[in-house]
């Protein structure tokens, strides 16, 4: 079993919204056949806690706007690692320090990795060669 169509979408529009806070070192892993309450964990890192709380309030933001709203917000007060629960997808922002302590990537390697592309960096870096001709 692989995630849903559903989940995969929530996913990538997670992973943009983080992505166009600067978040690094994103990750959607598919987690549907290892574990029966979520299909997908998005993972992204923040420099510190003003951007992890900048990278949730897009994520959430961009959710709402496509009907989405998250079941469970975990990690608000410290700002190290904030956990959103949108069901199907569970989104993780990190501080970096956590992010290395906790390792998520590793504990969940033998699960697919998802692809991820920054649509916006790509399309910048499309405008740039184009400017550059």
């Amino acid at each position: 079993m692989t995630a849903t169509e559903e989940a995969t979408a929530l996913a990538t529009i997670a992973a943009q919204a983080a992505a166009d806070k600067l978040a690094t070192d994103i990750v959607l892993i598919d987690v549907s056949e290892r574990l029966a309450i979520t299909d997908v964990f998005v993972v992204a890192t923040g420099n510190n806690e003003r951007q992890v709380e900048a990278i949730v309030d897009a994520v959430e933001e961009k959710a709402r706007a496509a009907d989405h709203k998250p079941i469970r917000r975990e990690g608000q007060r410290d700002g190290r690692w904030v956990l959103l629960d949108y069901g199907d997808v569970v989104v993780h922002v990190q501080h970096a320090e956590e992010r290395t302590f906790y390792a998520l990537e590793r504990l969940w390697r033998d699960c697919p990795f998802l692809p991820f592309a920054d649509a916006a960096a790509e399309a910048h870096a499309a405008e740039r060669a184009a400017a550059a001709e």
